[in-house]
């Protein structure tokens, strides 16, 4: 952002528009946990004067997110569990979500923002924590607020219009191109003052900074680029037309991970998800989610199914050789048997991404429930086109 669209839009939002204000307990509690001299005493008298902050700190300390082996029970054994940066952490993210409505206001459906930016943080927390590149609670927060500057724009820009800018913050480059044609600015420079306002940490607004060919400007190991991955795989459980395919396709090729690493990391978040929205007090049904990946895994296999069954039309309609006179030549070195391993290939690869994951996703579901029927279908149809696929190949490797 050059000195002065920045400088514009500081203005506006001191004059024309001002940004939700923190809690005033969040505000003092952020100070204190960033005072080196500030005392345990200090902190707990000040939650205890917040009953709804003192319910919702013991809820976390005690919750799979800080993978507790004993309860506690006192707001000063939370304190001690959860450590004062985290604790920093926790009042910024709690006093932030509580600034803005619940629900659908007009156009803007806050809870399916909330939901998706939940699932954003757990999942950048479950990947920090596995490729240990940073901190889980700084990824949580960073991948929590990611794209808070929507809200702050939609105030300023959205609210009580009849607007087409798509209120859905995936794809990512496309609605922030739109902003700009329309607005002259994007919701992620807004997020970047917004948090810089209220005294978020460096490292956290650096994410803002993060999308496009600033990707590479800023460093790609750390921080920014696990919320960017977060933010396509929060998407991949949370908007219903995502290609599945596409999602790990892109992950693995633009940033490195393998697919077994995205599994873990999304069943990690499925798994954290009811516990954490409790606190947050996000309305999250982690079965649903489950159950729409469930359909868009089945999806993916409907495409692949399509795919073996187009690849055979060409071959009768064209008069190409087939898999199976492809074996029976002596020269696999041709272009046409080439090609023919290229088509297999093609079809292979998301084969394998989604059986690999509906056989992980598979060991969470209870075999007495509806869902592991629906399970046990997506399973038999992935070795059917396992089976396919490898009879169709033989002899071509």
């Amino acid at each position: 952002m050059d000195d002065i669209k920045r400088n514009s839009i500081l203005e506006k939002l001191k004059s024309g528009y001002a940004l939700p204000a923190l809690s005033i307990i969040a505000v003092k509690l952020i100070e204190l946990a960033s005072d080196e001299k500030s005392s345990m005493d200090e902190l707990t008298n000040l939650i205890e004067k917040d009953p709804s902050l003192t319910i919702r700190v013991l809820k976390l300390a005690n919750s799979a997110f800080f993978k507790p082996i004993n309860p506690v029970t006192t707001v000063k054994q939370a304190v001690i569990r959860i450590g004062f940066h985290h604790l920093r952490i926790l009042a910024l993210s709690l006093s932030l979500k509580d600034t803005f409505p619940m629900g659908k206001v007009g156009n803007m459906n806050y809870e399916q923002f909330w939901r998706v930016s939940l699932y954003r943080g757990l999942l950048a927390k479950s990947l920090a924590s596995m490729l240990k590149i940073c901190g889980s609670e700084e990824a949580f927060v960073g991948g929590l607020t990611l794209e808070i500057g929507f809200l702050v724009y939609f105030d300023m820009f959205l609210k009580g219009k009849d607007d087409c800018i798509d209120l859905g913050v995936y794809p990512l480059e496309s609605l922030l191109k739109l902003e700009e044609e329309k607005y002259g600015i994007n919701h992620r420079e807004i997020g970047e003052i917004a948090l810089q306002q209220w005294k978020f940490p460096e490292n956290i607004i650096d994410c803002q900074r993060y999308y496009g060919q600033k990707e590479n400007v800023i460093e790609s190991t750390g921080l920014p680029r696990i919320c960017r991955i977060a933010g396509k795989l929060s998407a991949l459980i949370c908007y219903k037309h995502i290609d599945f395919n596409e999602i790990f396709h892109t992950i693995v090729s633009s940033y490195g991970l393998d697919n077994e690493t995205i599994y873990e990391v999304v069943i990690s978040a499925l798994n954290e998800v009811d516990e954490i929205s409790k606190t947050l007090q996000v309305s999250v049904e982690s079965d649903k989610d489950t159950s729409g990946l469930m359909e868009k895994a089945n999806r993916a296999l409907s495409n692949i199914s399509e795919q073996l069954l187009r690849q055979r039309e060409i071959e009768i309609a064209e008069n190409l050789p087939s898999f199976d006179s492809l074996r029976e030549k002596h020269d696999k070195t041709n272009d046409i048997a080439f090609a023919m391993q290229a088509v297999a290939h093609e079809i292979r690869n998301p084969l394998t991404i989604v059986g690999g994951f509906t056989k992980r996703l598979a060991k969470t579901i209870d075999p007495a429930s509806d869902g592991w029927k629906y399970m046990e279908i997506i399973l038999e149809e992935t070795r059917r086109l396992e089976h396919a696929l490898e009879e169709a190949t033989k002899g071509l490797k």
